[in-house]
């Protein structure tokens, strides 16, 4: 086997990876769990060496700041802890991508940006310049994509790489398929 010469030589795939929607279920969604063993299964296969893997994780900004806390007469204390339990999420979350990539001797990267999900793959994407982009797809139908919103298919039509949009299987999907 042929080991590449620099990181130049390798074929980096950026993946978009979020956690469960699930309450109570602090790990990797199953949209984002399918990319990953997707793109194992079918594009790095055997060649571990001539691959690297970047994981985006992008968190939401909570709008008014109050996911955690349970009382609008909040401290600033209060704030700084639901800050900071959203970046051990965020890398307990690339943890579990990492430690795989690191198993199987598949170099890997993974960073938290915080934003609005389309808008920030997409910036990443033209920033990192992946050779692919995959992603996870819910299967939402067209009534939940209308308040919901997709990810994918705003990524699909704005970012500048192939992207690969990989669908839950029909024993993957929860009864909300909002649900992941």
């Amino acid at each position: 086997m042929v080991t590449p010469s620099s990181d130049s030589d390798l074929t980096r795939i950026m993946l978009g990876v979020n956690e469960s929607s699930i309450k109570g279920y602090p790990h990797a969604s199953i949209s984002s769990k399918s990319a990953f063993d997707w793109t194992l299964k079918k594009i790095i296969r055997s060649n571990t060496t001539g691959f690297k893997l970047l994981f985006l994780h992008v968190q939401v900004p909570d709008e008014d700041a109050f996911d955690e806390v349970d009382s609008i007469y909040a401290s600033p204390e209060d704030f700084k802890d639901a800050s900071h339990k959203d970046k051990i999420r965020g890398s307990h979350l690339l943890e579990y991508f990492v430690k795989r990539s690191h198993e199987i001797g598949v170099a890997c990267e993974a960073w938290i940006k915080k934003g609005d999900p389309k808008e920030v793959i997409c910036h990443e994407v033209k920033r990192v310049q992946p050779d692919l982009l995959v992603l996870g797809n819910r299967g939402l139908g067209p009534f939940q994509r209308v308040f919901v919103g997709t990810v994918s298919e705003f990524c699909v039509k704005h970012c500048e790489c192939p992207v690969v949009t990989i669908k839950r299987s029909a024993d993957e999907t929860p009864l909300d398929p909002v649900d992941d």
